[in-house]
């Protein structure tokens, strides 16, 4: 759905909480938008900022999407992960902000699978997990769980996991290996496409300064 609800002539930016929140915060200081309180040591959802009447939203990484894509927000930053899994497409991805990187990779405890018997994944990305293996010509059944992602082959709940892998530290504590790389992830700036029509100036003016500052 591309219909923005009225507001003012600010922008609503969604971000992220957590890592992709506390990487953004400097890129947005360096366009000139830096939020009246601290969203680390604050319970609300909503930060006025330095510039005009532009706002910042705090909120779920996994919404990011939802909320650029039906107005709520004109403009978001999300990891590539939680876009790759969204079913929508309201929304442009005009820049990757370079923040937040990590890689999408296949872990499991370092041995192959010789038997004929269906591969089955854990993952908070069936999408994703989904098309890898097809592209391999492999079927596999894929488990979605929510996190806790490296008990599933320590139970026996499944023989690999997908997800994101960052120093891969925690692969290590739990006896697992990353196996497969799977696509590099970062953060990304999205544009709701009414949005980019009605703001069209305001847009392209804060996306040519974030590039500016990414180089």
């Amino acid at each position: 759905m591309d219909q923005v609800r009225e507001r003012s002539s600010g922008l609503v930016i969604a971000v992220s909480k957590g890592r992709i929140l506390q990487e953004a915060l400097p890129l947005l200081a360096g366009v000139g938008i830096v939020p009246n309180g601290d969203p680390d040591e604050s319970r609300k959802l909503i930060f006025e900022t330095t510039e005009g009447q532009t706002k910042i939203v705090a909120i779920r990484a996994v919404d990011v999407p939802t909320f650029v894509e039906y107005g709520a927000a004109d403009i978001g930053i999300a990891g590539k992960d939680v876009l790759l899994e969204y079913e929508g497409d309201g929304f442009y991805e005009p820049i990757d902000l370079k923040i937040s990187a990590c890689r999408l990779m296949l872990a499991g405890r370092g041995r192959v699978r010789n038997d004929s018997r269906r591969l089955r994944i854990a993952t908070k990305y069936p999408k994703v997990t989904r098309h890898y293996f097809a592209r391999k010509g492999v079927q596999v059944e894929v488990v979605k769980l929510y996190g806790s992602m490296e008990l599933a082959p320590l139970v026996g709940l499944a023989d690999y996991i997908v997800d994101l892998v960052d120093t891969g530290n925690t692969l290590k504590a739990n006896g697992l290996v990353a196996m497969e790389h799977i696509v590099d992830i970062t953060s990304r700036l999205i544009v709701n496409k009414a949005s980019m029509k009605i703001k069209h100036a305001q847009i392209t003016d804060l996306i040519d300064r974030f590039s500016a500052i990414i180089g």
